[in-house]
């Protein structure tokens, strides 16, 4: 059970925004006649009220057992609402702030202003209410339609709009007979967040028209259960490659999440997320590694359970065992679901892992990604968080993730389908 505490805090930071929030609406409604801004007050609060009721709610009962679709819609108002009440919010402190000022100036000014005798019949002083700055509250009407507009969009269009990525990567060590070789790489597919079966179908025919000699999955098949995959074992079943599609688990795959009646329920689930993987024909790594051999030449693809530096993220992964007989390859591949692992423990353990393939942050599903800017704010966590990265010899690919959670969405960090292409130095 959640902390009674840390509900409550959160309840009264969405009320406070509230509240504030309401302040302003009420300075922009201000010459609306009586009955529309009633209307507009009922609305205003109608809408909190199913948001923060609902958000306890989630708290108490069994959010994952709630209608999928009542899910995604509940969590997308949330979401949306909060965050374009918060930047208006932004702007009425701004606007708070100058009105503070201006007052303080009024009130050190009529002290030091002789003050006249007033007449016998003179009206009542004025307030001294400094007035809202209608400009600030536009401004900031205009700015709050920004994160309303942008985060819908992300809902509408963005959640499948999937980018095919391309990549070569030169390492001194290849072999001849592994020049060349095609990989496509998928990561946290979270199935239970899913809505639109036809676009995920999409994207996997997507991923499949790249004609790869092999596929990794990099962990979080699932938001928490194994039952999530039920209807869509039948569309990851047909990734297929000549050379074999190999997966690993990540973080959201333990069930970790989940108040579990018992642990051998906990185990369970975990027993048949392991078996769908091999009903779909993956070969699920568990701290072990596989060799591919041609023409004499050997390359190594290792795979571990999750392991992270970061945050409490559990350390399943034992890459010590993985690696262990893995001295004869050329050229060793990691599959590793946490990039926060390269960091601490393979570039400084494992020096002869050539390149590590890891997924999990998602980009945050938020951000920017021009050919000038590449900004997240999960880049305050983690140091590598989307795309290549290279130390030495060393290399590192964060997929940006298949699916998403929690925000049902993605804006400007769009899902993704990796390729990347082995070739010699």
């Amino acid at each position: 059970m959640r902390s009674l505490t840390f509900v409550s805090v959160l309840l009264l930071v969405f009320l406070t925004v509230d509240v504030y929030v309401f302040q302003g609406v009420k300075a922009l409604t201000s010459s609306f006649p009586p009955t529309t801004r009633k209307v507009l007050y009922i609305l205003y609060w109608s809408l909190t009220a199913i948001v923060v009721g609902s958000f306890a709610g989630t708290f108490f009962f069994t959010f994952e057992k709630w209608n999928k679709i009542f899910r995604t819609i509940l969590i997308s108002v949330a979401i949306i609402s909060f965050l374009t009440k918060f930047v208006f919010m932004l702007f009425l402190f701004v606007d708070d702030i100058q009105r503070g000022i201006r007052w303080v100036v009024q009130k050190i000014s009529e002290w030091f202003r002789p003050v006249p005798a007033a007449p016998e019949n003179a009206l009542a002083p004025a307030s001294d209410a400094i007035p809202r700055s209608e400009f600030l509250l536009k401004a900031g009407l205009v700015a709050a339609s920004v994160p309303l507009v942008g985060m819908t969009w992300g809902i509408v269009s963005g959640a499948h709009d999937y980018r095919v990525r391309r990549q070569k990567l030169a390492l001194k060590n290849l072999p001849s007979q592994f020049n060349g070789l095609k990989i496509v790489q998928l990561s946290d597919i979270h199935s239970g967040s899913f809505y639109n079966k036809t676009a995920v179908k999409g994207g996997i025919e997507m991923a499949l028209n790249e004609k790869p000699d092999l596929i990794f999955f990099t962990g979080d098949l699932v938001n928490n259960e194994a039952v999530e995959m039920k209807n869509y074992i039948e569309v990851f079943n047909k990734l297929k490659a000549p050379l074999g599609v190999y997966s690993v688990l990540g973080n959201h795959d333990y069930g970790d999440y989940v108040n579990w009646s018992s642990m051998e329920a906990k185990r369970e689930n975990l027993r048949n997320l392991m078996n769908i993987h091999k009903q779909m024909g993956w070969d699920l790594l568990m701290n072990e590694h596989r060799m591919l051999e041609s023409g004499g030449d050997k390359l190594a693809i290792i795979g571990i359970e999750n392991w992270g530096a970061k945050g409490h993220f559990p350390k399943y992964g034992k890459l010590d065992k993985a690696h262990q007989h893995t001295d004869e390859a050329a050229v060793k591949l990691l599959l590793s679901h946490d990039p926060s692992h390269w960091d601490a423990q393979v570039r400084k353990e494992y020096k002869d892992i050539d390149v590590m393939f890891s997924g999990h942050t998602h980009g945050m599903q938020f951000g920017i990604e021009t050919k000038v800017i590449k900004w997240s704010p999960v880049q305050y966590m983690y140091e590598q968080w989307a795309g290549l990265y290279k130390d030495g010899d060393q290399h590192l690919y964060v997929n940006r993730g298949y699916g998403f959670i929690g925000f049902p969405g993605r804006v400007g960090i769009l899902p993704e389908i990796t390729v990347i292409e082995l070739v010699k130095a």
